[in-house]
């Protein structure tokens, strides 16, 4: 029996989530639902799109609902909405808030019997697993993240949520020098500024007041405050030219050492993406399985990639697994 998936927001995400469900043979894509009018929203896969106030009697017929709104405003407030209704997932990726977004996921997912995986995509998600891993196999090891040169879409979504903005794109660069350091098992000590620097290419409506929104990018907690960022203000024929394409990476770098000699070791795992929102969307596509079969076995509540055996990602039986990939 296929699991039955349903997509939350039709942007780029939601689009990504569409062609990885697409990919996944024992998916069925049901449909999009949006707070658009529906007889706007035209999917590439030709799957209905439906409007939210359907979603909201919580009587769909799915098996996992795949959230694709922004971190900023979206998320916090649709994904304990919807975790109340069906089984849930989101890429709630402020980092800073994952505890209270988790702890207000999981008490509606439990009072409904349902489970909300959050936070789930390539960072927060597969990076933090790295993460968990390496500290957990090196005890006292350091743990860096360098994320790009890459198009956050948080970000951007934030940036775009500024009175003014037409559309924006914000590229997360990593410092050569800081990464170099972490490469080489120096283990320096860094500020969030020495690791990455923010650009940003910003549309402004006509008349906007240009200074005001770039205060308001620079000064943006959780997002910009802590780093040095560059704000461009572009036309948006130059946007579409130059910037259409949503490419993203980076690494994990643990050093640590083990024995009594002090033998160093270092682990990196490293991400280099032509697409962020389609990768994202396949971790999503992925992890919306493993909540499917969570439930099903009767687990409820929040729950993280911490939470979540690998093996519950898988299409292929525990058997196939064993043979093939151990």
């Amino acid at each position: 029996m296929k699991t039955k998936i349903g997509i939350l927001g039709y942007g780029n995400l939601g689009r990504g989530v569409e062609q990885a469900v697409l990919r996944n043979e024992d998916m069925e894509l049901v449909a999009v639902y949006t707070r658009r009018d529906p007889a706007s929203v035209k999917t590439v896969s030709g799957v209905k799109t439906v409007s939210t106030d359907v979603l909201d009697q919580g009587t769909e017929d799915l098996d996992v609902l795949v959230i694709c709104g922004g971190s900023a405003t979206d998320l916090p407030e649709m994904t304990p909405k919807y975790a109340a209704m069906y089984n849930v997932i989101d890429s709630f990726d402020t980092h800073a808030n994952i505890p209270q977004h988790f702890a207000n996921v999981d008490a509606a997912a439990r009072a409904a019997g349902k489970i909300g995986i959050i936070s789930c995509g390539w960072d927060p998600g597969m990076f933090s697993v790295n993460r968990l891993y390496s500290l957990s196999i090196l005890p006292g090891a350091n743990a860096y993240t360098f994320w790009g040169k890459g198009v956050s879409q948080g970000h951007s979504d934030a940036i775009r949520r500024i009175p003014g903005v037409l559309d924006a794109r914000q590229y997360t660069v990593p410092v050569e020098a800081a990464l170099e350091a972490v490469r080489s098992g120096r283990n320096p000590e860094l500020t969030t500024r020495q690791k990455h620097t923010r650009l940003c290419y910003v549309v402004a409506e006509d008349g906007a007041d240009k200074a005001a929104i770039e205060k308001a990018i620079v000064t943006m907690p959780n997002y910009f405050a802590d780093y040095d960022t560059t704000v461009n203000f572009i036309s948006m024929e130059e946007m579409k030219r130059d910037h259409s394409g949503l490419p993203h990476g980076g690494s994990v770098i643990v050093t640590g050492e083990t024995g009594s000699t002090g033998n160093k070791h270092v682990v990196e795992y490293k991400l280099t993406l032509d697409s962020n929102p389609e990768f994202t969307g396949s971790v999503l596509a992925a992890y919306a399985r493993a909540a499917a079969r969570m439930n099903q076995a009767g687990d409820s509540g929040a729950k993280t990639v911490f939470d979540i055996a690998p093996a519950l990602l898988s299409p292929l039986s525990g058997e196939q697994l064993r043979h093939d990939y151990l």
